[in-house]
């Protein structure tokens, strides 16, 4: 369901592409006992395991998910190509925006820039 890496001195769980979809708040109860167990600050949860709901703020799925993860202080890294969300809706674009300007949420489009952005966060 998950594996923890070692990006830039930071332990981040990281989620596979496949497997139940984080839908809830009742579900992110998962992926916090993972990042205890591992001892980790992060999770990164890939965009595959993310509804089309998560993408709609209205439905205000995104907004109980990362407050649930943001109340435990576990970063939350959503990683993946969001392009065709953002392009329907303006005001996700601009929470995405606003969201990658701060230190508890990102959207990041690979594995790869994460660990580019950690990079840069610990050189600070």
């Amino acid at each position: 369901m998950h594996t923890i890496k070692n990006l830039s001195g930071y332990k981040v769980v990281i989620g596979d592409k496949n497997g139940p979809l984080l839908a809830s708040e009742r579900d992110v109860n998962d992926w916090l006992s993972a990042a205890w167990d591992a001892e980790a600050s992060m999770i990164a949860v890939p965009v595959s395991r993310l509804s089309d709901e998560f993408f709609r703020l209205s439905t205000r799925i995104a907004g109980g998910i990362i407050q649930k993860f943001v109340n435990y202080r576990c970063q939350l890294a959503v990683i993946g190509d969001i392009s065709r969300w953002v392009a329907d809706s303006d005001a996700l674009r601009d929470f995405v925006y606003e969201a990658n300007k701060g230190r508890e949420v990102w959207f990041l489009p690979s594995e790869e820039a994460l660990a580019e952005r950690l990079h840069q966060t610990s050189q600070r």
